[in-house]
């Protein structure tokens, strides 16, 4: 891929961009949350993405968090089109134990999220991000040869042209480096369902 498509909503504390790997570092008090539950809205993490109008396709890549050390620490994929209406898949540090896998969508100004534990030892994950029309697909990977399923979701205003890529923040009083490698763009991983056939409407 070419990263120099890559454009900052936000910028990160600092960064480094070379031809096959992306540094982010994050600053503190930095978060994507809307409303739910916690009644707070974040929109300030450091945001790096590309656009397109292509309706299916397939973007992966692997981030390494070794150095997240503070709770709620996260790097991962990000499609943000607006400040009401985002996903992304990440690995949220919480404490020498175990990590939180997961995924948040937005919708409207409200946001999910969506969560299994992991080991605390991991410390690289492959994401792929999918898309079919307005509907997505996040998956993860410890290889990037064998993914699974994370979220479906659908996004009723990714109709057109939409903006994707990676992100990494800090939502509490920590900093640390994220790094991205082994970008890939390729054609629609995520298959046409064959089982149960739509409704007629």
């Amino acid at each position: 891929m070419d990263l120099t498509k890559f454009v900052w909503t936000r910028h990160p504390k600092d960064f480094t961009i070379t031809k096959d790997k992306i540094t982010i570092t994050t600053a503190p008090h930095t978060d994507l949350w809307q409303r739910t539950y916690y009644n707070f809205r974040n929109d300030n993490a450091p945001v790096l993405q590309m656009q397109t109008d292509e309706k299916y396709f397939s973007f992966s890549v692997k981030t390494d968090f070794s150095e997240s050390k503070h709770r709620f620490d996260q790097c991962g994929i990000v499609m943000y089109l607006n400040s009401e209406n985002w996903l992304k898949g990440s690995v949220e540090y919480e404490n020498d134990d175990f990590q939180h896998l997961g995924s948040v969508v937005t919708v409207n100004g409200y946001s999910d999220w969506a969560t299994t534990e992991i080991n605390a030892n991991i410390k690289t994950i492959y994401y792929r991000f999918s898309r079919r029309e307005n509907d997505f697909l996040i998956e993860c990977s410890y290889d990037g040869v064998k993914y699974s399923q994370m979220r479906i979701c659908h996004i009723p205003i990714a109709n057109d042209t939409i903006s994707f890529g990676i992100y990494a923040c800090s939502p509490e009083d920590s900093s640390f480096t994220a790094v991205f490698t082994d970008f890939k763009m390729e054609e629609c991983k995520w298959q046409a369902h064959i089982g149960q056939k739509p409704d007629n409407i």
